[in-house]
């Protein structure tokens, strides 16, 4: 089925409508990207009207219609630059009203003398230029690299940018007659570029969003609200795939944490000063286990830790530091009160037959109870793992 340019052209205009349409519309449920969503939409609706004025651009006099859909267009892309640098919390401010002015001051000097050479060749290094930083600013979002789809939108930006210096860099040497053919051919290639890209780049954007926010729903309905480490879910669903995935292969051991009395800490001084105990202990575990240790609380005053390899072989000696270091240090931070707060650890370790990851917990949770009936603050080991040990 054939399709003229002239529908191509509006499809590609009727499409940047809607993308700036769903863009307005996420942002109203998504206040974390609320801010580049807003400059998202603005831009693909500013595109969508350059675009539009483009059509119409020879009914004004002179060389206003060109310069004015020019500009109106490269408005449209600086802003989608500007929306994606957002998400990393950059911004093209200067460089935006730079290039714009930049522009207009050349439509001003060359538009009336080389209006065909201006509108074909030179309009497009701005937007080469500004495609490609779109595409780089993309690639090195740190909040989007866990994202495969990234890659489409890199790509998309990059055509795009390839596209748009050709016609501003190899199309003139084919200005001759000769070359009228190639012309026309780019300028056909042009428009089916446009419509995909007007396309695939507003909508891998909004995926990408998408995917982020729900990226982000989940880590945080994995973690504790109060101390940042995982919860009793995420323990136990990471725990299971860690351990599928160790079984004879070194050493894996869990540590079982309760705080001595804590009942009391809450009843002596309040909620409040206990919320500090649990964040204080959170931050001395990360501390001295170390941020690659599986590290949660399981409810309340317990917390377990899951650790493999080197950290497994020497999960005795970091509990007994664990210990030691947050009796000593407790009190320190906690606004000069001097509470004394102390733990009680349980720890399991098995060399290559670790059971799951319930049954693992389970002996670390014995071995946590004889610490505890033993008058607390010490560590104490599963009979396996004494055994091994």
């Amino acid at each position: 089925m054939y399709v003229d340019l002239l529908t191509l052209y509006l499809l590609a205009v009727g499409t940047l409508l809607v993308s700036a349409g769903l863009m307005f519309w996420e942002q109203r449920t998504n206040p974390t990207r609320s801010k580049e969503l807003r400059i998202l939409a603005s831009g693909f609706a500013t595109l969508a009207a350059g675009c539009a004025a483009a059509l119409y651009r020879h009914d004004l006099p002179g060389v206003t219609g060109s310069a004015l859909s020019n500009l109106v267009i490269l408005g449209g892309y600086l802003l989608v630059l500007n929306g994606v640098a957002a998400l990393s919390g950059r911004h093209y401010l200067r460089t935006s009203v730079g290039i714009l002015a930049g522009m207009g001051l050349v439509w001003v000097i060359g538009g009336v003398r080389w209006l065909d050479v201006m509108w074909t060749y030179v309009s497009s290094v701005p937007i080469a230029l500004i495609s490609g930083l779109t595409a780089w600013e993309v690639w090195r979002c740190q909040a989007l690299k866990p994202r495969h789809s990234r890659y489409i939108v890199v790509a998309a930006a990059g055509v795009h940018t390839a596209l748009y210096a050709g016609r501003a860099f190899i199309l003139p040497w084919f200005a001759t007659q000769p070359g009228q053919q190639i012309q026309a051919l780019v300028g056909k290639l042009t428009i089916y570029e446009g419509v995909l890209y007007s396309v695939v780049l507003p909508m891998t954007l909004l995926k990408l969003i998408r995917d982020e926010t729900h990226r982000q729903l989940l880590l945080e309905s994995q973690t504790d609200y109060l101390t940042r480490l995982g919860n009793r879910r995420w323990f136990f669903e990471q725990g299971a795939r860690i351990l599928d995935g160790k079984k004879g292969r070194g050493a894996v051991a869990v540590l079982a944490f309760d705080l001595d009395h804590f009942k009391s800490v809450n009843d002596r001084y309040g909620h409040q000063a206990g919320d500090k105990v649990l964040k204080s202990f959170a931050d001395i575990a990360r501390e001295v286990l170390g941020h690659d240790t599986m590290l949660a609380r399981i409810g309340g005053e317990e917390f377990a830790a899951l650790l493999w390899g080197d950290d497994a072989e020497g999960a005795h000696t970091l509990g007994k530091a664990m210990a030691e270091r947050f009796a000593v240090t407790v009190s320190n931070r906690m606004d000069g009160i001097g509470i004394a707060a102390t733990v009680s650890i349980g720890l399991a370790r098995f060399d290559g037959d670790a059971p799951d990851i319930v049954e693992a917990l389970a002996q670390a949770d014995r071995a946590l109870y004889r610490a505890k009936s033993l008058g607390g603050n010490r560590l104490e080991l599963a009979p396996r793992a004494a055994a091994t040990a």
